[in-house]
């Protein structure tokens, strides 16, 4: 058994009569200290690896700790042992200088390499997947190379597909995202600055924006509630989200997310800053407003035509997917004289043997819809698409022939359903799915009066909302023309020369 090993049991007496291991110590000169205090704090794990050895032929003895699994091995054998084992050593033993040039710049054929004296930086380190390198008589330590991260293959992402367009989608693993964003364009003004985020799992995030381009008050603020996050753990960026954003009560996502390398790109180069995670596929982008949130990166691709039709079709069904079922119960309930004569007869036909009154009629269709929706996402691809389908045909005919709801109703909760998947951002639709069920009680009460009436709340709730400063219904509110070239509509590239006035760029112009 090593020596280290043997006074294992002595070392945990003495840490547990005495509390001076705090974690910011520093690292000792003596080896069998150092790999003794690491092994009390992680030995535990059965996957925390600890190995000691010679240098050369000579008396010095060196110890490495890694996480078998999480540190690449290959490394360890071929560049670190291989290189420190073998061969013959013409240094000075007793000059610790010597020892560490020696080592560091002869020995180890690595790219990383970093110094660190603390045993909370040495153990932080371990645990992130580098490989520790201790050597006798030196008080700093090394932590050579990084995690070894098995990544999924890249590939378009499925909640963002488009027709035309780069088939590329963030994956897991944050240096890939990162070497994503670098690879879109040869720019010197990206700026890449990383954080810790985590009290108990650290985790580590980084900001993008163009330094030339972004609003060095955005950045800042971007960075200072960052700095304000005190979480145990974060899994994934939508923890980020939620405690950055300026409004936790609204429904509406006050940051956009995407798994586009070129949708975070175009943010950048509008003065925006994103925010990636390690361990998450979602890209953050800050500031957002809502017309961001109903455009796609194919807007641009496309021709300005068909791509403002296209857009002017997205508002349509936006329109649609929020005030189609309260529409159907205010003319039902209250405004039967505004439908043409022919039409209200069919539908007194229809609802005949139906014996709820038009909301409850509605709610049972949407509620129904939810739940086949949500099933569906749960369930494996090819019976969550079946069970979508086929559900949704089977239990409308099936509501119809039991006389519970009428073929009308069946028809308007089947367009709206549709026309919430035709917006780009999957949280859009679930806070218009929210707000669909109070829209429905304003008209069962007040009938179009009450659509109108929460038309107006929800338009002054987006126009005091605002995302890191700027306003959510920016541009038209506050109204700037200049804009609106890339609003509702799109007008063609070339007369798009400026940047959103929103953002405050410190460069306006974006085209000669």
């Amino acid at each position: 058994m090593k020596r280290w090993r043997s006074k294992l049991n002595q070392e945990k007496e003495a840490s547990q009569n005495s509390d001076t291991h705090n974690g910011n110590e520093n690292i000792s000169c003596d080896l069998q200290e150092n790999m003794n205090r690491m092994f009390n704090e992680i030995g535990h794990n059965s996957d925390v690896k600890f190995r000691e050895f010679q240098l050369g032929n000579t008396n010095i003895h060196l110890g490495i700790i890694f996480i078998d699994g999480l540190s690449d091995t290959d490394l360890i054998q071929t560049h670190i042992l291989n290189g420190l084992m073998g061969g013959l050593s013409s240094l000075v033993e007793n000059n610790s200088n010597e020892i560490k040039d020696y080592i560091k710049e002869q020995s180890l054929a690595v790219c990383t390499i970093d110094e660190v004296n603390t045993f909370a930086k040495l153990k932080s380190g371990v645990l992130f997947g580098s490989i520790a390198l201790i050597i006798d008589g030196l008080e700093d330590c090394f932590l050579i190379g990084g995690a070894l991260t098995k990544t999924r293959e890249v590939k378009e992402p499925d909640s963002e597909a488009l027709v035309r367009g780069p088939r590329l989608g963030f994956v897991e693993h944050l240096a890939d995202n990162t070497a994503m964003l670098r690879r879109s364009g040869r720019n010197s003004d990206l700026a890449i600055i990383g954080f810790e985020v985590g009290e108990v799992s650290k985790k580590e995030l980084v900001i993008a924006y163009m330094m030339s381009i972004a609003d060095t008050n955005l950045v800042e603020e971007v960075k200072k509630r960052i700095k304000r996050i005190k979480i145990d753990a974060v899994p994934d960026s939508g923890y980020i989200e939620q405690l950055i954003e300026d409004d936790y009560l609204s429904p509406f996502p006050q940051i956009q997310s995407t798994e586009r390398p070129d949708r975070v790109m175009s943010a950048l180069m509008e003065g925006r800053v994103a925010i990636l995670l390690d361990g998450s596929p979602f890209a953050l982008i800050a500031p957002v407003t809502f017309q961001m949130l109903i455009q796609s990166p194919e807007d641009y691709y496309e021709r300005w035509i068909a791509s403002s039709l296209v857009r002017l079709l997205r508002y349509f069904a936006c329109f649609i997917s929020l005030f189609a079922p309260s529409l159907y119960i205010a003319f039902i309930s209250f405004h039967q004289g505004l439908i043409p004569t022919k039409l209200v007869f069919h539908i007194a036909a229809t609802r005949g043997g139906v014996p709820f009154p038009p909301l409850i009629e509605a709610l049972i269709m949407e509620i129904s819809i939810e739940v086949l929706r949500e099933a569906g996402l749960r369930l494996p691809k090819p019976i969550g698409q079946s069970l979508g389908i086929v559900g949704g045909l089977i239990i409308g005919e099936a509501a119809v022939e039991a006389g519970i709801v009428s073929t009308i109703m069946v028809i308007v909760v089947a367009v709206t359903a549709i026309s919430s998947f035709t917006l780009p951002q999957y949280n859009v639709g679930i806070a218009l799915r929210m707000l669909r069920f109070i829209s429905m009680i304003f008209a069962s009460v007040f009938g179009l009066y009450g659509v109108v009436l929460f038309f107006l709340l929800l338009c002054s709730h987006l126009v005091q909302l605002k995302s890191f400063g700027v306003p959510y219904l920016s541009p038209s509110s506050p109204f700037r023309l200049s804009d609106w070239k890339d609003f509702v509509l799109r007008a063609p590239l070339f007369m798009m020369k400026n940047r959103p006035k929103s953002v405050q760029a410190k460069k306006m112009r974006r085209m000669k």
